[in-house]
């Protein structure tokens, strides 16, 4: 399940660093957080999707080692990352 393309437009225009920036590790954390909240929602309708349940899993575990590099190499970019995405941690 792909994100429209206004959403993760308007993921990268909200979470990038620079101008021309598209892979900083903060807007991929976005666009995963984001399409990870989208299949969570598929997943309470069609509640016996097991195949896309191995891809959101793989999402979470993806978003997990982002996280942990983006924590070692810069904890401020980090902080400010979890609150602004709500993410628990």
């Amino acid at each position: 399940m792909a994100l429209a393309s206004e959403v993760k437009q308007g993921t990268i225009e909200k979470y990038r660093v620079h101008t021309t920036d598209t892979g900083s590790p903060e807007v991929q954390v976005a666009i995963l957080s984001q399409q990870i909240l989208q299949l969570t929602e598929h997943f309470k309708i069609h509640r016996k999707d097991h195949h896309s349940r191995k891809g959101l899993l793989l999402m979470v575990a993806r978003r997990r080692r982002l996280l942990n590099y983006l924590k070692s190499r810069n904890p401020e970019r980090y902080k400010t990352l979890i609150v602004s995405l709500g993410i628990r941690r």
